[in-house]
């Protein structure tokens, strides 16, 4: 293994996805990068996610996937991308098409040479990747979320820290061990500066216009999202509508957040918002651009929650079945609200968990409230 110092140390970063769990991972690669600023870092991520690391499609594509780029505000963190959409080749496991783009992929990953790849994902999947880089030394957790995943692993670490977070951080003190280094890791992080999400002009640019389209004021409205990734965690609709119906006797517009098969919650928000909501579906690029621009943000745990806590927006955060001391919002204002009658459970449960029903809207409007109050927006009470 090469020394602490070595400029030619080369770190694979696996997470392929999901949002939430990409924007978890931030703080422990900007930490990577402030511990070895001379390594070349690249991150093997699904396509999808990759505007969480680099604002410009065109360095996203297919030809440039792999190639270094300077880091810059545009792309922060990392000098490569690589592009693994497992995603859509489980979709046509067959094709010829999925063979070769499996091919140039791994062929891409080896390469490259990397040194050390670190599993921050935990599944089978992720851990394939890191095994597929040829990588002398591959870290992951000692406890991996899917157990297959461990075979692949040359070292494995206890997570250290309640937070996914701060168990993330924990992994860095595994490179500093192997890597002869005496900097230290730490399993806390102070702050997420929103520097470490990829800055966009023209995307700033595009929010300005869209919101005046929406007749939004910058830092003067809040988003609203009431989706999430599976039903045991959304907090019921009509309770979102009295919430934004709440705001607007306040004087506070909601912009409704919503993704792909969740218009009709969006509707029903909107609907019930007393003439205060308007709805929008936005790219991932959009919403970063959008999300830097509101006041305040309501939601369940879902990736725009997070990233929404990443860009140190205040959040009010409604939590079922879903640990918040694991994944709550981290090093942001924020109120989270929880029914002591929930019980932890990560399965996709298709049935609304019964205990998100005792949190009335009246106290996430004065969660939102006592947010608005305490970091002195731009808000205008009436």
């Amino acid at each position: 293994m090469k020394s602490m110092d070595a400029p030619a140390l080369r770190i694979l970063v696996v997470r392929l996805g999901s949002m939430g769990d990409v924007l978890h991972a931030l703080p422990a690669v900007g930490a990577l990068t402030a511990m070895l600023p001379d390594a070349q870092i690249g991150w093997a991520i699904e396509d999808r996610w990759a505007a969480l690391l680099c604002s410009s499609p065109g360095d996203r594509s297919r030809a440039g996937a792999g190639k270094v780029r300077p880091r810059s505000p545009e792309q922060p963190l990392v000098d490569r991308i690589h592009r693994i959409n497992t995603q859509v080749w489980r979709t046509r496991p067959l094709a010829r098409e999925t063979w070769q783009e499996v091919r140039i992929a791994f062929h891409e990953l080896r390469s490259l040479h990397y040194d050390v790849a670190i599993d921050f994902q935990g599944a089978w999947k992720s851990a394939a990747v890191a095994l597929a880089s040829r990588a002398s030394v591959r870290l992951g957790f000692c406890a991996p979320r899917e157990p297959a995943a461990g075979v692949c692993y040359t070292h494995r670490l206890a997570g250290e820290g309640t937070h996914i977070i701060e168990q993330n951080l924990s992994l860095l003190d595994g490179i500093r061990k192997l890597t002869g280094g005496s900097a230290a890791a730490t399993c806390k992080v102070a702050s997420f500066p929103p520097s470490q999400l990829p800055l966009d002009t023209a995307g700033a640019l595009w929010a300005g216009e869209e919101l005046a389209r929406q007749k939004l004021r910058p830092g003067a409205f809040a988003i609203v999202n009431p989706g999430a990734g599976w039903a045991a965690k959304r907090w019921p609709v009509e309770y979102y509508s009295e919430v934004a119906a709440g705001l607007a006797e306040s004087g506070i517009r909601s912009l409704v957040n919503f993704g792909p098969g969740e218009e009709s919650l969006a509707d029903v928000v909107v609907a019930g918002g007393r003439g205060g909501a308007v709805r929008g579906q936005y790219s991932l690029g959009e919403l970063i651009a959008l999300t830097r621009q509101a006041g305040l943000f309501i939601g369940g745990d879902t990736g725009p929650m997070h990233l929404a806590a990443a860009l140190r927006v205040p959040v009010v955060a409604i939590f079922g079945p879903t640990d918040p001391a694991r994944n709550g919002p981290y090093a942001t204002e924020a109120v989270v609200l929880r029914s002591p009658q929930s019980v932890t459970n990560h399965s996709r449960r298709a049935l609304p968990d019964a205990a998100m029903f005792e949190i009335a809207p009246a106290r996430v409007l004065s969660a939102a409230h006592q947010l608005l109050a305490k970091t002195a927006t731009r808000f205008q009470f009436r």
